[in-house]
């Protein structure tokens, strides 16, 4: 089994820590409907970068997924 030779100091440990922040997900705005989603998503809608690609209404989703 690996065992380190030294004790890593703070400095180390802070570097090695450095790329593990989160970042908040990105949102988006549809330019038809107005409504809030993920980038690079369909909205609940069905609607993507302003156009209709999933014919679906929001009641029948919703519903199937309780």
């Amino acid at each position: 089994m690996a065992v380190q030779k030294s004790r890593k100091s703070p400095s180390k440990r802070g570097m090695r820590r450095s790329h593990d922040a989160l970042s908040a997900a990105t949102l988006s705005t549809d330019q038809t409907t107005g409504e809030t989603h993920l980038r690079h998503h369909i909205t609940k809608d069905g609607y993507y970068r302003g156009r209709k690609v999933i014919d679906r209404k929001v009641a029948e989703v919703e519903s199937s997924e309780g």
